[in-house]
Order: structure tokens, then sequence, then C-alpha cells
């Protein structure tokens, strides 16, 4: 016969193990959900608010802005953009958002435009039009500037890939052309870490049955891109956050269905690992990092324009 103590030292063992797999893969968490199921949205995180911008609903494109105020944890809604607009982006830069890109009616017709929200004065504004239309293309900030890459735009009424990558500078309402995007592509993820951009995953000409499984990272200081360690899950209509120095995706879609995968990438190592998986399946969601803690709102659980108001929180537990 076992002992009692033969017992508690397997259980023990047993916590111990779970205890340090959640330490280093990571955990997941579900929050008050977004007062509107969509998809195709915007995210960014600005003065400890959370953003969610536009997007599909049930009810067709969205002009709707709904906030998650990450202290008093609750939503509320902002002035809405001044056009619906799906597959946009939206980043924060010197206490304002910018929305730029993406597209209008259903028959995803791209646009250039730029619009900027001042919270202080809960008011949108224009600014100077980015230099290519597009949508379902991608953003990220350094050193105060938007670095807006790829998408597609329309070629003989087809959308087509653009390599198009543009700077804007908010300071002086101006754009810059800079070196094109090696590989031309949509819906795919785009971070920044340590002055360099990572431009990982997407689709050509977007087609969810044509997705990539390219990592790309461009250097603003010598105007350069090289190629990495490819994505471990080819996919696109993920999202990418910093955490922990390393960049990590998640979701996505396919022509098979939506993807849980979460994985990450160690630019100091060229190299992926898979973290715990997302507890469900989303694409075209958006994502930002308040205090080291991820969150995920919306984003379709089928493949195709459907949403959801979901609303997950994903960390890892100092060890």
């Amino acid at each position: 016969m076992y002992s009692y103590k033969f017992f508690y030292i397997i259980f023990i063992s047993f916590w111990l193990v779970k205890s340090v797999h959640a330490q280093t893969k990571g955990e997941w968490r579900e929050l008050q959900p977004i007062p509107s199921e969509r998809t195709e949205v915007a995210v960014t995180l600005l003065d400890k608010k959370i953003y969610v911008v536009g997007g599909f609903t049930q009810n067709g494109i969205t002009d709707r802005v709904e906030v998650w105020d990450a202290e008093n944890e609750n939503w509320y809604q902002t002035p809405s953009l001044p056009i619906p607009l799906h597959h946009t982006t939206v980043s924060a830069v010197n206490g304002k958002l910018y929305v730029i890109g993406g597209f209008t009616s259903n028959l995803w017709i791209p646009v250039n435009t730029n619009y900027e929200y001042d919270p202080l004065k809960n008011k949108w504004a224009v600014k100077a039009s980015m230099p290519t239309e597009r949508g379902a293309l991608a953003a990220t900030v350094i050193d105060g500037k938007i670095y807006i890459i790829g998408g597609a735009n329309k070629i003989k009424n087809s959308l087509t890939n653009t390599p198009a990558l543009e700077v804007y500078d908010p300071k002086n309402d101006t754009w810059k052309k800079l070196a094109p995007l090696p590989t031309p592509r949509d819906h795919m993820a785009a971070s920044s870490l340590n002055g360099k951009i990572y431009v990982i995953g997407g689709r050509i000409d977007v087609d969810f049955r044509n997705n990539l499984d390219t990592n790309e990272e461009y250097d603003p200081k010598t105007n350069q891109w090289v190629s990495l360690s490819p994505l471990k899950t080819k996919r696109s209509g993920a999202t990418s956050q910093v955490l922990n120095k390393k960049i990590l995706v998640f979701g996505g879609e396919s022509g098979q269905g939506t993807f849980t995968e979460n994985e990450a990438y160690d630019p100091s190592t060229d190299t992926w690992e898979t973290l715990s998986p997302m507890p469900s399946g989303r694409h075209g969601l958006g994502s930002a990092n308040h205090k080291n803690q991820i969150h995920l709102i919306g984003g379709g659980p089928n493949p195709g324009g459907e949403g959801s108001n979901t609303h997950s929180v994903f960390f890892i537990r100092n060890k």
C-alpha cells in the first residue's frame, strides 16, 4: 500500500510542475466583454486606456470607438470616427491617437485618410493624407513616428498587395516614403522592439487560403530590410505585442478555420517558442499591452466577417 506521504509528494510534484509551466508558458483570464461584437478592429493603448476602433459588426461597418479604462475596469464610448472604417490602424503618439488607412464600405475601398483624436479636446481632426491608399495594413511606432506597412490597394477593381512603407511624423504633419517591404502582403502583424520593426505572417492579395510565415525586420537607421526565422504557423489576421523582450503573435485565420496559436519570437536568438494557446481561436482581433498583460479584444471566431465581444488577457507570472 502506498503511504499518505507518497501521495503528498506526488501532488506537490505535480503542482510544482504545473506552476513552473504556467510561469514559462503563460496564463489566461477573461475580463468584461467589449460592448459591441466586432472583428477587423484596430486597438492601441493611450494613457492607461485601451481604444478599440472601427471594424465589422453585425450591422455592417462601424465608426464606433469604445474604450477600456484599465484602472477602473469598465467600458465607455468616445466620439465616433469621422467615417466608418474596417481593416484600419490606430497608433498613440504624444497623447493623441492616429487612425490611418483602411477600407470603407462593403466594397472594400482603400483609403489614405489620417484622423487625429485629441482626448483633451474630445474631438477628431483631419491630418495629412498617407501617400498610398491601402487597407489591411500594419502600423507601429518608433521615436514618435508612425510606420505604416504593406496592405492592399485596388488595381482594376482587384485588391492587390502594395510593398509601401511610409512613415508619418505627427509633430510636423508630414510623410516620407521608405524602402519597400520585401514581401508585399496584407493582414500581417507588426511590432517594434529595440528600435527595429518586425513584420510577421500575413497573406497574399487578401486571400486567407494563401497565408505566409514570413518574418522580416526593418531598421529605420539604415533603411534596410532583412529576412528572419519564419513564423512557426502560417497565418494571417493575427495580432502581435511585445512582452519580456519577445514578440508574441496571437490568433489568425486560414481557409480551414481560426487559430489559437500563441508563438513568441526572440530577436536576440532568431528563434521561436510556443506559449499557452488562446482560450478560443479568433482573427481580426486587436491587442494592447498594459502593465505586461496583453489584452486581446474582439475578433471573429470563424473565418470571414463574424465578430465577437471577447476580452481575454495573457500574462506570464514573475519567476
